[in-house]
């Protein structure tokens, strides 16, 4: 494979810098002090999860009042696929809280402009462009677990599975459902994941025997962890934020992180490349609130992760030692290079299990 853009460091010493190092305060600009300077209209396209979107916003729109956003929302499969398919003509002007993969997906068409925003230096390196001004810019991070139904589980006399691995045994079968990779950030962020860690033969095997298994294919990246929850189905590969928040609504979840490493994306933010730049002044005010250490903070209170240095405190719940199963040499670039390709064979092998879409 390409050298990996994310460069480990020995047992995951970067990722403990980001779950609570005790860090020294470093100065952004400020998310919540009222600017009555700027107004207009911005369109913002965004895979974060739906429940979330107004929780983040709130800061942004108490700051510029007069600023009205037009956010189109989808999964990250789907908005990558409208942004590709609308290219130079797309209506948004940024891209905030979508996979590293896709962005550079996007940077391969030149539809990114390279911005720096205020207090970008805070960001660590392995989670935004090595260029300046960047091309994109991280925020957070989401990362695949497995989601069990402990109840439905025991109906079904099955053993509380500890591996990816585990999930091809025959007594799983018709039991599992996983984020179709086309539709789904999460989906594809799994199978980059397996391809990466397993080899590519070796990973292309092992979906074939995963497939024998799997019940459907959903076109949502949360919906497996919440049938889990719902019981439809036992073992959903999902979200680990999504599984948790099924446990914590009082579902019988129990969040397993795979022995073979977590599958993992940057959710990253970036400006479109436009003809016509007369958003750009306000495009840039939006990319400057969203990494501010108020919203910063947010990320992490909802994903466990932020990409900058801070102390602070993990979600309820939260797996302490998430870090430290993130798979270390996670590729964006060759994800990004290959997405066409991988989707392209996996839908020929895969797709007939995917559920309708509505």
């Amino acid at each position: 494979m390409k050298k990996t853009i994310f460069k480990a460091v020995a047992t995951g010493m970067v990722f403990s810098l980001l779950m609570g190092c005790g860090a020294k305060k470093e100065e952004s600009a400020g998310a919540k002090v009222k600017d009555d300077k700027l107004s207009g209209s911005l369109t913002v396209y965004t895979a974060i999860e739906e429940e979330l979107v107004p929780i983040y916003l709130d800061s942004f729109k108490q700051k510029y009042p007069d600023v009205k956003l037009n956010i189109v929302r989808d999964s990250t499969g789907v908005i990558t696929a409208k942004l590709l398919a609308e290219g130079k003509n797309t209506q948004a002007d940024v891209v905030w809280g979508t996979a590293a993969s896709s962005l550079l997906a996007l940077d391969k068409k030149d539809m990114l402009k390279g911005y720096s925003p205020k207090g970008a230096d805070r960001v660590l390196p392995q989670f935004k462009d090595d260029k300046q001004p960047e091309k994109w810019l991280g925020n957070t991070a989401f990362m695949t677990g497995i989601a069990i139904n402990k109840e439905e589980l025991k109906k079904k006399n099955l053993p509380m599975p500890e591996s990816y691995e585990d999930l091809t045994k025959p007594e799983y079968k018709g039991t599992l459902v996983m984020p179709h990779p086309a539709s789904s950030g999460t989906g594809f962020l799994t199978v980059s994941a397996w391809l990466q860690i397993m080899g590519e033969d070796k990973g292309w095997d092992y979906m074939k025997k995963l497939h024998d298994n799997m019940a459907t294919y959903t076109h949502s990246g949360s919906k497996p962890a919440k049938l889990a929850g719902a019981g439809e189905y036992p073992v959903g590969v999902s979200m680990v934020y999504s599984a948790l928040k099924e446990k914590q609504k009082g579902a019988p979840v129990e969040v397993v992180l795979p022995k073979e490493g977590l599958g993992w994306e940057v959710e990253a933010n970036a400006l479109i490349k436009k003809d016509n730049a007369k958003n750009e002044k306000l495009a840039q005010a939006f990319l400057d609130w969203a990494i501010t250490d108020d919203v910063m903070k947010l990320y992490f209170e909802k994903n466990g992760f932020a990409t900058i240095k801070n102390d602070y405190k993990l979600p309820d719940g939260f797996p302490k030692d998430v870090t430290e199963k993130l798979y270390k040499k996670n590729d964006f670039k060759w994800a990004a290079e290959n997405r066409d390709k991988i989707l392209e064979k996996w839908e020929k092998e895969f797709g007939q299990k995917a559920e309708a879409k509505k």
